[in-house]
């Protein structure tokens, strides 16, 4: 989403200013080309020679400046650039965005930006002055605007010792608002169910029986959706990976076992247009939990462990799939890789699955990239190379969701 996108990253004087170096990394090795443009007071906080670094591009941070680029450098960044993230967004920059002043390199940018480019505002600051009625007016009238996304500030430690609400996010989730807010929004009044993760069968209250799922294909997906407009529930099992979620738009549900993720799926697959069941499912479960610790007995050799089938999500969803409803399901196989998922396709009444195989090297458990195919069940196939698993998820949506 973000290769070969310009991306404008606007700083005002805040403390969380120190922070933005990573989000320019972040954005550069995501292969955006990035510039700078700064308050005076921002530079108290991160120096010059840093963001010029980070950037490969000269700092923007004073309107009159003999060294800029252009006359009016004001309005040649916001015709260059495809979007603009204001962080750390002050209580002064955030008042005069509303009010429309532009008496500096930053508030003159923001200002020409505004009417044209996606912009992205993450404010930070100090609770207290959070929770102020003008600054809470100004971001009521900032999020007015059509193309202008806000993140709520965090809530944690803040810079004068206390804790409370105005703590600027993460930089990854400021990535994934800036990739929320270039995505086009074709899935707008779509209800997708995802499920994620792999599930885990209790043997006792410390074991269990599971596979080495993580949940990042299901999270891209997730991802994916919401970016394009979409209302996500994600039914998640055990995973290890972190989702980003910085608006809110994925609901997230956790269901550990079989069992609970079946129940959750029943419930949600009613209200949802589409099920992508991404999940590693475990088909068997322990027939008995043990109340407490199974001990090992002196001389005991070996132990039998009985297993019982799980409920069947996707043959379950496929059966009391409606008209307008659409299933596509995920087939990971070591052997007879199209044969298997073909036949799975038919038999759980899916409409697409897509496959993949353990023996591609950079695929399946784990790793950030994968390499699938799609079949559908009119017949058409469609290969996607290896690529990032957040590039096969929006190839899966435009092959058949879209």
């Amino acid at each position: 989403m973000l290769k070969g996108k310009h991306i404008l990253v606007g700083i005002s004087g805040g403390i969380a200013a120190y922070k933005i170096p990573e989000l320019i990394r972040l954005l550069v090795k995501a292969g955006a080309e990035v510039r700078v443009a700064t308050t005076k007071n921002a530079l108290e906080f991160v120096t010059e020679l840093t963001l010029q670094t980070v950037s490969g591009s000269r700092v923007y941070s004073d309107v009159f400046a003999a060294i800029n680029e252009h006359s009016t450098e004001h309005i040649s960044l916001p015709d260059w650039c495809d979007a603009m993230i204001v962080a750390p967004a002050t209580a002064n920059v955030l008042g005069k965005m509303a009010a429309g002043i532009a008496d500096d390199a930053l508030t003159t940018t923001i200002c020409s930006c505004t009417a044209r480019k996606p912009i992205v505002v993450a404010p930070a600051m100090n609770d207290k002055m959070w929770e102020s009625p003008a600054t809470q007016h100004a971001i009521e009238t900032i999020k007015s605007w059509n193309n202008v996304t806000v993140i709520e500030p965090a809530c944690g430690p803040l810079a004068c010792g206390t804790e409370g609400k105005g703590r600027m996010p993460e930089v990854e989730v400021l990535q994934e608002a800036l990739e929320y807010a270039l995505a086009k929004k074709d899935l707008t009044g779509r209800h997708i169910l995802i499920t994620a993760g792999g599930t885990r069968e209790a043997i006792d209250p410390v074991r269990f029986v599971s596979n080495y799922s993580t949940g990042k294909m299901g999270f891209a997906l997730a991802q994916a959706c919401a970016r394009r407009g979409a209302e996500v529930t994600l039914v998640c099992g055990a995973v290890s990976t972190t989702l980003v979620n910085p608006l809110g738009f994925i609901r997230r549900i956790d269901a550990i076992s079989a069992q609970s993720m079946y129940e959750a799926c029943q419930a949600e697959w009613p209200k949802a247009d589409t099920a992508i069941l991404c999940a590693a499912v475990a088909d068997f479960t322990p027939a008995e939990q043990a109340d407490e610790k199974i001990k090992k007995q002196p001389g005991q050799t070996e132990m039998s462990l009985r297993m019982v089938l799980t409920p069947d999500i996707a043959r379950s969803l496929g059966e009391s799939k409606k008209d307008g409803q659409r299933l596509i399901g995920f087939a990971l196989e070591t052997h007879d890789e199209k044969k298997n998922a073909l036949l799975k396709l038919e038999r759980k009444r899916m409409d697409a699955i897509v496959l993949n195989s353990l023996r591609d090297k950079g695929a399946g458990f784990g790793t950030d990239t994968n390499r699938v195919t799609i079949l559908s069940a009119d017949g058409n196939s469609v290969e996607l190379p290896l690529q990032s698993k957040a590039d096969i998820a929006d190839k899966i949506i435009e092959a058949v969701i879209i």
